[in-house]
């Protein structure tokens, strides 16, 4: 048989209720306790945060689909040209770390170069993930894709595709991983009004754009071409 509760009874029950949550939110108070950060929040929400996941070994051969404001680029990837190189562009695409990021540095009949993610903590993660040179088995001719690199073994994310023929940057050791096989007019429609960086130029300044990310870059220069999406067309 159910139990009756007396109405008398619950009157009294709901009436000391208040008083035990203020004594439970005063003794909150009163510790200043507070929920621990969760370091893992930012990782949750940028996985790219974490470089030690994206080091995928490269199909022999696969295919690079850009998609950005101008227009859609293919390149096409042989591992055996520049094996370190190409697995390292290989992760990132597929990890996404090209998404949603801008060809920040265009210097006229030399070369597009992009790489910078939107996020400026993920630039601070990679900017420490230096690769070790790749030998130069192939020569930066027009549409030829390689890493940019400030010295030896320096190679992180950031890549350029030539608008000549670089060969002379064969000897200083940048080795193409890939060449335009689609939309090289497209890599020539890149906006580039902006010019080099300092101190060459008035355009993006790479310090600042990997320090703020895209926050920077479309606030100051809104006009650069976006790449929307990289994808792996083929392999893999």
């Amino acid at each position: 048989m159910p139990r009756t509760i007396r109405r008398s009874s619950l009157r009294g029950q709901l009436a000391r209720l208040p008083v035990v949550c203020l004594a439970l939110l005063g003794s909150m108070a009163c510790t200043g306790e507070e929920a621990p950060p969760d370091p893992d929040a930012e990782l949750r929400r940028d996985p790219l945060l974490r470089a030690n996941n994206y080091a995928e070994r490269a199909p022999a051969r696969f295919q690079v689909t850009l998609e950005t404001s101008a227009g859609t680029v293919v390149i096409d990837v042989h591992r055996r040209w520049a094996p370190l190189g190409a697995d390292r562009f290989y992760s990132l695409v597929r990890g996404g770390y090209y998404d949603d990021t801008r060809v920040y540095r265009i210097v006229d009949g030399f070369m597009a170069q992009f790489g910078l993610n939107g996020n400026p903590y993920v630039n601070q993660v990679w900017k420490s993930e230096l690769l070790v040179d790749d030998p130069v088995v192939e020569t930066n001719s027009r549409g030829r894709v390689a890493f940019a690199k400030g010295g030896r073994h320096t190679r992180t994310t950031e890549v350029f595709i030539s608008y000549k023929d670089n060969s002379a940057l064969d000897g200083e050791g940048f080795a193409p991983f890939g060449e335009v096989i689609e939309g090289m007019d497209v890599v020539d429609a890149f906006y580039s009004e902006y010019g080099d960086g300092p101190p060459r130029g008035d355009g993006p300044y790479q310090a600042m754009a990997a320090a703020r990310g895209n926050d920077y870059l479309d606030a100051d220069f809104p006009e650069l071409t976006q790449i929307i999406r990289a994808t792996i067309t083929t392999g893999g």
